[in-house]
């Protein structure tokens, strides 16, 4: 297992995610706790010694059974991380509650790794608002040592992580983001990562094999890496790409079957960082894999739009849906949008085409866009 320095800690490449651990008759609720102990049990014999896991993750069961496995070893021979879930405005006047039960849940007297979940659109004001006191509590329990390290997750836009960096960045010590060679373009993963970089943050990498999606390619793509490495795997591709960004400290990984936990420990053996050559291939291929709306985010249709709309902003939401089949990113980051300013908004006036260098049909991929949302 490769090991990476964090302040005086040697932590795991390799993190194992919670949030898709197996389950019984296909309910996401009902974990397969046995099969789940065998994989844990197998992580922990071969060095994987973090392990996430997060409120809402398995309908709030990923907690409870994560805590149950980690209690049969020693306290000191793993690290813990866990979420204040802030994806739930509910929740915001909540945090004493809701940490005081994620410690009992988890059997442990404190957390290694504790961090705002999902820093975004939706609940920035919120994350930001003293009312709720939240900043102010789990720096409170950081000091008493129930928080070793404090950090966040986002899938917010780059604004957005500003905005939450600009208030508390001084006292994050990590940040976890969607990065694989996919969204590092049509997510912005690159971008987000060179802020985190100003301000001297590690990253901790979710999503990098885009939930199970960059686990396989077509036959065309597949030869086209097994030329340049015959002996890698397709999802190890995925990995390779995140051992070639510096700033990455940790990768985790939702697995959810014991032959996964196998394959991905056998790829962080040894780090094999991608040469030029590899990474232009892989990039190439991922953007053919997307194959979006050509925005170059240029700005000239907005100062042509009479309802003020967004538009580069849209179309990347726009992409971000089709590419997902749906999901949650775009619907999250409309909640913050005011109705008058959202595609359906749009008049279908064409000024914004007219002016568009890449002659975009705006109107229409707006209409699109709220179809595919409805």
């Amino acid at each position: 297992m490769i090991y990476k320095k964090f302040e005086d800690l040697q932590l795991s490449a390799l993190g194992m995610g919670n949030m898709r651990l197996p389950v019984i008759d296909g309910d996401d609720a009902r974990i397969d706790e046995a099969a789940a102990a065998e994989m844990v049990e197998y992580a922990m014999s071969r060095g994987i010694n973090y392990y996430d896991t997060a409120w809402g993750y398995h309908n709030g069961n990923s907690e409870t059974v994560v805590g149950n496995l980690l209690s049969k070893y020693p306290r000191n021979s793993f690290y813990l991380a866990t979420k204040f879930p802030g994806y739930d405005l509910a929740n915001m006047t909540k945090v004493e509650e809701i940490f005081e039960k994620q410690l009992e849940k988890c059997k442990v007297e404190y957390f290694d790794f504790y961090l705002f979940h999902n820093v975004c659109e939706m609940n920035i004001e919120q994350y930001l608002d003293q009312q709720y006191g939240i900043f102010e509590y789990l720096m409170k329990q950081k000091e008493n040592g129930r928080i070793r390290h404090l950090g966040f997750s986002a899938h917010g836009s780059c604004d957005v992580i500003k905005r939450f960096l600009d208030a508390y960045g001084v006292h994050m010590e990590f940040c976890q983001l969607q990065v694989n060679y996919v969204d590092w373009t049509l997510q912005n993963a690159k971008e987000k990562m060179e802020l985190l970089e100003k301000h001297h943050i590690p990253v901790w990498v979710m999503e990098p094999l885009r939930g199970g999606m960059l686990a396989k390619h077509s036959e065309e793509n597949t030869a086209k890496l097994k030329e340049l490495r015959p002996d890698e795997a397709v999802p190890a591709w995925a990995f390779r790409f995140l051992q070639s960004l510096p700033g990455v400290t940790m990768i985790l990984s939702g697995m959810s079957d014991f032959e996964q936990v196998k394959a991905n420990i056998h790829t962080f053996e040894t780090e094999k960082p991608l040469n030029d050559k590899e990474m232009t291939e892989l990039l190439g291929i991922a953007g053919k894999m997307v194959n979006g709306v050509p925005c170059t985010k240029c700005h000239y249709c907005t100062s042509h739009c009479p309802q003020e709309i967004n538009i580069p902003f849209m179309i990347g939401l726009y992409n971000e849906h089709v590419f997902t089949g749906g999901g949650f990113i775009a619907p999250m980051a409309l909640m913050s949008v005011p109705k008058e300013q959202q595609p359906s908004a749009c008049v279908g006036c064409r000024s914004c085409e007219a002016v568009c260098p890449q002659q975009i049909k705006i109107s229409e991929v707006l209409a699109d866009f709220v179809t595919k949302l409805a």
